[in-house]
């Protein structure tokens, strides 16, 4: 297979029988939509959505020192987590620049699922056996292991009862259990990127063809329509949820992206990027970084990554992910702005779309947040 020719998920075939608009992603082919992307994305949000992400990176570490590894590798507290449940967390470089944001699932007391984004799953992979170097655990390459299909939405939890006995009342957010789901065993996770309840469920891609039909079918009197990439990225957007390559990048260290909560100082031992963490922690704390905030159009025009952000003819921001929001009806960006001009209602606020000085109010992010 030539290098250019893109990975196909275990459900390719069942996308174009589905009639999907394909798009190469992260070297992956994966549905862009499968008809209108504001049917899909309002599907998601009122009703249920079902998503292919088998392009994500699984990478598994086991073994007697898999906790003390992840811990020296990420800059999270993973030796904390409890089995059964999950971490967001990240991967930095010395330097304290993000490598990628992640979540972590500690399947056992010594086996860990590392989910990496589709477009650094080989970094990270690279960099976590690199790291692990000295310490008794083995890092395993899982990404054919697994497919990764979504179920996303209010209608999510009572789709999937009707398939399995798993305890999904149960099942905290952030949580991950084993179980069988329409005869498929499969790993559930209340986990999601949509801004909705939901699940992910890791299955064997042999498996892949009949849960979705299985999972199509039972959602099919709650409204469940299958979603591509596209609307995934407005309902994040919307949730106010970091994508890497736009909210984050090498570039940033967690505290310039608003995000040094993940960063766990008071952890044992020593983690790659501590001392450069702990400079970045003191430089954020006297001199604020630009802080990400959100940004809704007073008019039509749409922002795109890269557009500056304007105030009293400075350039005093950046738009990093753009689009019009559906729920809200707008158009909405998030952006990384100066202090002086992320608090939420700052007059005079706009966004160079192509010359012009569109006015764009400030918010506090989420755009979006669901009733629970």
């Amino acid at each position: 297979m030539s290098s250019t020719e893109p990975r196909r998920t275990a459900l390719d075939a069942l996308h174009r029988s589905l009639g999907a608009t394909m798009t190469d992603f992260a070297g992956w082919d994966m549905p862009l939509r499968y008809g209108s992307e504001r049917d899909e994305h309002n599907a998601v949000r009122t009703k249920a959505g079902l998503f292919d992400l088998s392009h994500m990176g699984e990478i598994t570490v086991t073994g007697p020192q898999a906790a003390e590894l992840l811990n020296f590798a990420l800059v999270g507290n993973i030796a904390s987590v409890g089995v059964g449940r999950a971490r967001y967390t990240m991967i930095c470089q010395a330097d304290g620049g993000i490598l990628d944001d992640l979540i972590v699932y500690r399947l056992g007391e010594t086996e860990y699922l590392v989910v990496a984004n589709a477009s650094n799953a080989q970094v990270v992979l690279d960099a976590l056996t690199g790291r692990a170097a000295g310490f008794d655990a083995e890092v395993r390459d899982d990404r054919d292991a697994y497919a990764l299909i979504a179920v996303q939405g209010p209608q999510a939890p009572g789709i999937l009862a009707s398939l399995t006995d798993a305890d999904l009342d149960g099942l905290k957010y952030y949580a991950g259990l084993p179980g069988t789901v329409a005869g498929v065993p499969a790993l559930i996770a209340r986990t999601g990127y949509t801004g909705e309840d939901g699940f992910e469920l890791f299955v064997a891609p042999s498996d892949a063809e009949a849960l979705w039909q299985a999972l199509t079918k039972a959602g099919e009197p709650a409204g469940l329509v299958p979603c591509g990439l596209s609307c995934r990225d407005t309902l994040r957007l919307e949730a106010g949820m970091p994508l890497y390559g736009h909210e984050l990048s090498r570039e940033l260290t967690p505290f310039d992206a608003g995000l040094g909560r993940v960063v766990k100082f008071e952890k044992e031992g020593d983690f790659v990027g501590r001392e450069a963490l702990t400079e970045a922690a003191t430089r954020a704390a006297e001199n604020p970084p630009r802080v990400l905030v959100g940004l809704i159009a007073e008019g039509r025009r749409v922002p795109r990554a890269g557009y500056a952000v304007v105030a009293g003819g400075e350039v005093i921001g950046e738009v990093t992910s753009g689009a019009p929001s559906p729920t809200l009806g707008r158009p909405i960006a998030m952006a990384y702005v100066d202090p002086a001009h992320a608090t939420p209602g700052t007059a005079g606020v706009g966004v160079d779309i192509r010359g012009s000085h569109e006015p764009y109010e400030v918010v506090a992010l989420p755009f979006y947040k669901r009733q629970k």
